[in-house]
Parts: C-alpha cells; structure tokens; sequence
C-alpha cells in the first residue's frame, strides 16, 4: 500500500490561495481582489463577473473624493521618442505651468503615497509592455522629499503610471 505524503505548509497556501481566487470569479457578484499594490501590499487588481482586471485599483478609473495634499514639485515626462516636457506643479496653493492643476493636485492626492513608492523588487508583476514612455516627479509633497520615477514596462508599473495620469498627462507628458 502507497504512503501518503505531506503537502509543504506554503504549496497548501498557495494552492488555498489560487483555489480562493478562481472561486471567487465563478458566480460571484463581489469584485475579486488580489492582494499585492505596487511594492505597499494594497489591493491592486479587481475584477468584477464578465469584468477584465485591469492591472489597477478601481480608483484609478474613478477619482476618490481625498483631502488636498500640499506639493510643489517638478513633472519630467518623456514620450518614448525622445521628446521631453518638464512642467511645475504647486498644491494648496494650486499653481505652476501644468496644464491642468486642479486635476493634477487630485490625482496627486488620491495617489499619496502608495503610488510614489518603488515597485517591491519581489513583487510578482504582469509581463506586458504599456509603451517607452518615462517620467520623473521631484519636489516636495506633504512636507516630504520625492525623486518618483515612472515607466511602463509591466503591470505593476502601469498601474502605478494610471494611479498618477492626471499628474503626469497623456503619454507625452502633461498638456498632450
């Protein structure tokens, strides 16, 4: 007669937590939430029945009514082609050249701080390739020091670039 062997303690939570997520999806009228944000442990993909995961949090399509954060800060984006557009952004006071302030400051926010921080270097991320855009944020943002760099070569990256696209503009760069 066979014995019976010992399943690891992590194969079974991985498998728990693999079991949990597909039963979620199957009938379920309850969006389904993958634990994991961009390097904080936030949720970072939900997904609704007949829904697609976006690589993203719902509030990246749907602003969240936050307080205003106070920034002064440099936005640096460059297309991919080389075309760079450097823009100044202050909040409370709204101010600078960026060509949507209000919008910006919101989106600044929503996103702080999750979205200003690295990705966790042992993150798990999707391998697909949102474009060759980059971007940099420098300055200051609720009293403390920022040198953010975005880019979008993977979901994780992506969805940190979303989390900030009212900050940083269309691909190339505010304004555009």
């Amino acid at each position: 007669m066979p014995r019976p062997t010992r399943m690891s303690p992590a194969l079974a939570s991985a498998g728990l937590a693999v079991l949990l997520v597909l039963g979620g999806c199957a009938n379920s009228e309850e969006p389904v939430v993958v634990p994991g944000g961009p390097g904080t442990g936030d949720e970072a993909t939900s997904t609704t029945p007949g829904g697609s995961a976006s690589g993203s949090s719902p509030s990246a399509s749907q602003p969240k009514s936050v307080a205003p954060v106070p920034a002064d800060v440099t936005i640096t984006v460059d297309d991919g082609s080389g075309t760079t557009t450097t823009t100044k952004l202050t909040c409370e006071p709204t101010g600078g050249d960026h060509p949507k302030p209000d919008d910006a400051c919101a989106a600044l926010a929503a996103a702080w701080p999750s979205a200003f921080e690295p990705v966790a270097k042992d993150l798990a991320c999707t391998e697909i390739y949102g474009g060759p855009e980059t971007a940099s944020v420098s300055g200051t943002i609720d009293g403390k020091p920022v040198n953010a760099q975005f880019k979008r070569n993977n979901g994780c990256e992506i969805a940190r670039w979303e989390q900030v696209q009212s900050l940083l503009g269309a691909a190339g760069g505010p304004g555009s």
